[in-house]
């Protein structure tokens, strides 16, 4: 009897964790990609520095790297360097942590690995990131006015409520409605927030297009080999018994 009840025990303990995350498991949107678009990336820089830099660092990305987007470094030091003097710094805030922890109660998190980071099991981190930032509405409760769907309680104030408008959650339906418009149609900041999203996922990885062509190169290299060793094997033993 003992042992029965030493098994159940530790069954429990197993399947808890499965449990909890069938139950945070949330529908996102499938992110827009935008890898092989530099204006698409150059605009969610643009979006970025003027949105998201005030609060969220990149601090792994520096300035200089943005001209792999196309960008000539006077372009850089004249429209996105609003928190470095000199084109080689990393993309940091002005604000001290200990000040934005006493501000919002929580130091924001630096955003280099973000995109990458929030990958789960329902869906790619950019997915996260572009149903996360089209799914804020109004809430009187919170201390910033705004709350979200996927990130209940979120501490972060709708910073791009201006662009989108204001959204109303019926949380019997589970169902957003846009009840104020703003200075963007529906289809207009999906695209705004599509290029931010993209910008990020190549923040987190800029080497990204260069990894996947040498791997491309790598696999067909050995394909080649494989065809070459095969040949070579067959010519070896055809003759013997």
């Amino acid at each position: 009897m003992k042992a029965n009840s030493l098994k159940t025990l530790v069954l429990a303990f197993c399947l808890a964790p499965l449990a909890a995350f069938a139950n945070t498991s949330v529908h996102l949107d499938r992110a827009p990609d935008v890898q092989g678009d530099p204006a698409a990336l150059q605009n969610g820089a643009k979006i970025f520095v003027n949105y998201c830099l005030t609060c969220h660092g990149a601090s792994q990305l520096r300035y200089n790297r943005l001209t792999e987007l196309g960008l000539t470094e006077e372009q850089v030091k004249d429209n996105l360097m609003f928190t470095a003097d000199k084109i080689g710094e990393q993309m940091k805030i002005a604000a001290r942590p200990e000040e934005q922890k006493k501000w919002f109660g929580a130091t924001p998190p630096d955003l280099s690995l973000i995109a990458r980071s929030r990958a789960s099991g329902d869906g790619s981190g950019a997915d996260w990131l572009y149903t996360y930032l089209r799914s804020f509405y109004r809430d009187e409760n919170r201390p910033t006015g705004w709350n979200n769907v996927i990130f209940e309680n979120v501490g972060m104030p709708h910073v791009l409520w201006q662009l989108q408008g204001e959204q109303h959650f019926d949380h019997e339906n589970h169902k957003l409605e846009l009840v104020v418009p703003g200075q963007l149609s529906p289809e207009e900041y999906d695209k705004q927030i599509g290029d931010l999203v993209g910008f990020l996922v190549w923040a987190a990885e800029p080497e990204a297009g260069l990894r996947k062509k040498i791997g491309v190169g790598v696999l067909l290299f050995l394909g080649v080999l494989f065809a070459a060793a095969y040949l070579l094997k067959k010519e070896y033993w055809k003759d013997v018994h």
